[in-house]
């Protein structure tokens, strides 16, 4: 498999940041570490220059080879959106192996030189840790959640460093934010000669050890813990080393006795939930009980071109209405942003609502569609709460545009004005 383990172990050894905002997404642990400043999804981003060089255009705007689509307002760019399993499915993976399958292909075809993605840390299955896979059977240690920051991208310069000009990356939106930022002088300086980026979608990420805190409010027995995933159907399904498997309706969740800052500020202020700037997004929201496939460019075609003997696609659903559950989150995050606690349902209603959630609430792309507004709003009202400042420059147009539906405007504008590309935020300097 290369030389991942060295890679990592120097990855490590670099001091993490201590900023505030900050996922480490490793660009701070790179030899120019100052990059963060113009690099940075929490500081200035620029989603339509970035969506414009990555894909040719931005969202909601087509050009002359390819139209712009329905549902990019809360997507992102993208050419066809599928919801897809691969049959056979892989053993081990989250769903049924589509994203390693992807870069699999990528080594066995010889288009890339390298893989770079997240395995598991050897010492705690949860805990996420960078590696360069040069081999496609070396894909299989990447199978799988894990939850938690890893500097992804402080591998890429060691990887190039090495000879492997042509890469593949795996990762989240911030990780693919900040690669996409600096892939120009990579490309310049380098030596970059190709880059297929495979996306994950992201809303919430927490510490290794959070985690493992919610697993025992889960579970009398959290070590044996093997498998949680965060359903469309209002489900969290969790498997144990002992082959048991058990559904946890959304409600009956312990989320209310978390600590405040379970989820830290950035991802509950990211702005990016479906990783726009990948070639290809592989997730689960808009698929209901199947993966979601957003091909975004002609590169994410050619990726997924290479496993389509395996592949079973169908259209996605879009069933049930967003408006109600959408308004009900915004209620109670702002609550929870002005420091009061969450209204608890009681629990003689629980089971009537889990009962319905599924056959009445949003469903598959209406679904997803929720969960960006749900994302937009959240932002939006914890910046104002705990960083009013980084409003100006954190939050691009389309946030703003997703809140207009829900009487959120940016401070100081009428209501009846217009949120819109024509008209994007202020981004003076912090």
């Amino acid at each position: 498999m290369g030389t991942p383990c060295a890679l990592t172990d120097a990855a490590a050894a670099a001091q993490a940041p201590s900023r505030k905002l900050c996922t480490d997404c490793g660009l701070s642990r790179t030899n120019d570490p100052k990059r963060c400043g113009q690099a940075c999804q929490f500081i200035q981003p620029d989603y339509p220059g970035l969506e414009r060089r990555v894909h040719g255009r931005v969202r909601q705007q087509g050009n002359a080879t390819q139209p712009a689509q329905p549902d990019e307002l809360f997507f992102g760019p993208y050419q066809q959106m599928l919801s897809a399993r691969l049959d056979p499915p892989t053993q081990g993976a989250q769903w049924t192996g589509i994203t390693t399958r992807l870069a699999e292909v990528l080594l066995e075809q010889g288009l890339v030189d390298a893989v770079i993605a997240m395995a598991a840390d050897p010492h705690d299955r949860w805990r996420p840790r960078p590696v360069l896979v040069t081999r496609a059977e070396d894909m299989a240690q990447c199978r799988g959640m894990r939850m938690g920051y890893a500097p992804l991208l402080s591998l890429v310069e060691p990887a190039l460093a090495q000879g492997h000009k042509r890469l593949a990356v795996i990762g989240i939106p911030c990780q693919i934010y900040a690669l996409r930022a600096i892939q120009p002088q990579l490309e310049r300086e380098q030596g970059l000669a190709q880059l297929y980026v495979i996306g994950t979608p992201c809303s919430d990420n927490t510490t290794t050890e959070n985690f493992h805190q919610f697993l025992g409010l889960i579970s009398d027995r959290p070590q044996d813990i093997s498998y949680v995933e965060f359903r469309a159907d209002y489900k969290v399904e969790v498997r144990t080393d002992q082959g048991s498997k058990r559904l946890i309706p959304f409600l009956n969740l312990p989320l209310s006795t978390l600590p405040p800052d379970f989820f830290p500020l950035t991802c509950r202020t990211c702005v990016d939930y479906t990783n726009v700037l990948a070639d290809i997004t592989v997730g689960y929201m808009g698929g209901h009980g199947q993966q979601w496939l957003l091909v975004r460019n002609a590169r994410g075609q050619a990726v997924l071109d290479g496993i389509q003997a395996q592949l079973r696609t169908s259209a996605p659903i879009s069933q049930g209405k967003r408006d109600g559950p959408v308004r009900g989150f915004m209620a109670n995050t702002e609550r929870a942003a002005g420091g009061l606690p969450l209204r608890r349902m009681p629990a003689w209603i629980k089971p009537l609502v889990n009962w319905l959630m599924p056959r009445v609430g949003p469903r598959g792309l209406e679904f997803a569609r929720a969960r960006v507004e749900m994302k937009a709003i959240e932002a939006i009202l914890h910046l104002r709460r705990e960083a009013p400042a980084r409003i100006k420059n954190m939050l691009p147009p389309h946030v703003w545009d997703l809140a207009a539906r829900y009487g959120l405007k940016p401070d100081g504008q009428a209501e009846s004005d217009k949120v819109g590309p024509s008209s994007p935020p202020n981004r003076s300097q912090v």
